[in-house]
């Protein structure tokens, strides 16, 4: 048992890390109150082939290992929340393809995908269908050599600036359950592909999340993720399974920097004479977040550890780390805060983007509701398993 990172790893790392806090962090307060979009971060990411983080070697991605891809994650969120989410549904989208795609599919999609010549997401999620994919109505119908697909999608992160998005449709009917569902990979540039309007947010800030309407867009057949019909649902639940760990991932990272700004102010603000970090009272809150970032960080490394081993599908434990990480990235969003006083509800400070950044884990990729109940089915069916 190694809890220790590889040489590789922490070289990994540590190269993110540097310049993470070299080139994002200095912009990063500007940029996401003005909304400027970060285009000098995306070209950076293409340098470091952050793009192809999921994509195989052979396809000219960095095919990282599980604990390299949640440590890219937790070290470009630590900076900025925004910046991470410019790769996490590409990813995310990388891996469906990858895993899922015919060899045609992957020959035409993941060299351009580990570039980020062609960048991509995940288009799952209908006004009136989040966490029960099933209620989705976007339809795709046969005709000749082509799909006919109408609906519309919402909360579709890098939607104005995707190549090609795996859609999740109907090939069947439109009330079907599972068996009627399929993924097509679509080009964003085909007619009737239009993205609406772009979501106001909270947090979030960077890449931009948005509303799309498809109207009679053609896909050709041979886009048809693994040419056969039925299997959508399947390919996309093994997609988010892999998206709870960067989701995890992120989360460690928005915690990480909320306990460091309250421990570098609490050092450097005094009250009675003394820093406050001298009192018991900030100690205690001090010690709390530090003990529970760290076990969200060994839970995530532990779920991706337990994917990377290739035994089989992980829900239990990507659905621990990301409700664990997600409630704790809260947490300690909200107690950096109080440690900062008046200072922490400023624009001004770093903690009142991270108060307002943190709750988007405990939503995304699956509520963590739903992720006690996933992990609760895993248990009482004995799939899942505690310890190592």
């Amino acid at each position: 048992m190694d809890f220790e990172l590889s040489e590789e790893q922490e070289l990994f790392r540590r190269t993110l890390r540097d310049y993470a806090e070299k080139e994002i962090m200095p912009v990063a307060p500007e940029w996401e109150r003005t909304g400027r979009y970060p285009a000098e971060i995306v070209e950076s990411f293409k340098e470091f082939g952050l793009y192809g983080l999921n994509v195989p070697e052979e396809y000219g991605g960095l095919e990282a290992d599980r604990v390299s891809y949640a440590l890219a994650f937790e070290e470009i969120a630590r900076a900025w929340l925004g910046a991470a989410g410019l790769f996490g549904p590409h990813s995310v989208a990388c891996w469906i393809v990858a895993r899922n795609g015919t060899p045609e599919q992957k020959a035409h999609w993941l060299p351009r995908m580990a570039t980020g010549e062609v960048r991509s997401g995940i288009c799952l999620t209908e006004p009136g269908a989040g966490t029960d994919l099933q209620g989705i109505r976007t339809t795709a119908v046969r005709d000749g050599d082509h799909y006919v697909v109408s609906g519309a999608k919402t909360w579709i992160t890098n939607a104005r600036v995707a190549g090609m998005f795996p859609v999740l449709v109907k090939t069947g009917r439109a009330d079907g359950g599972h068996e009627a569902m399929s993924v097509l990979l679509m080009d964003t540039s085909s007619p009737g592909f239009t993205v609406t309007r772009d979501l106001p947010k909270m947090g979030y800030k960077g890449p931009e999340t948005s509303e799309l309407v498809l109207d009679g867009v053609r896909v050709p057949v041979e886009n048809l993720l693994g040419g056969v019909e039925g299997r959508g649902l399947q390919q996309v639940l093994g997609g988010l399974e892999i998206g709870r760990i960067n989701i995890a991932a992120r989360a460690v990272g928005v915690a990480q920097a909320a306990y460091d700004a309250a421990l570098g102010y609490s050092r450097e603000r005094e009250a009675f004479g003394k820093p406050i970090s001298d009192f018991q009272a900030i100690q205690l809150k001090l010690a709390d977040m530090a003990t529970e970032i760290q076990a969200a960080r060994l839970l995530t490394y532990w779920a991706a550890s337990r994917s990377q081993s290739g035994g089989g599908r992980v829900d239990m434990e990507a659905g621990m780390a990301k409700m664990y990480a997600s409630e704790t990235a809260i947490k300690c969003s909200l107690e950096s805060m109080r440690i900062h006083g008046g200072y922490g509800y400023s624009a001004e400070f770093v903690v009142e983007r991270l108060y307002r950044d943190a709750p988007l884990m405990a939503i995304g990729e699956g509520t963590n509701d739903v992720q006690r109940l996933v992990i609760a089915r895993s248990l009482v069916s004995g799939k899942g398993r505690l310890g190592w």
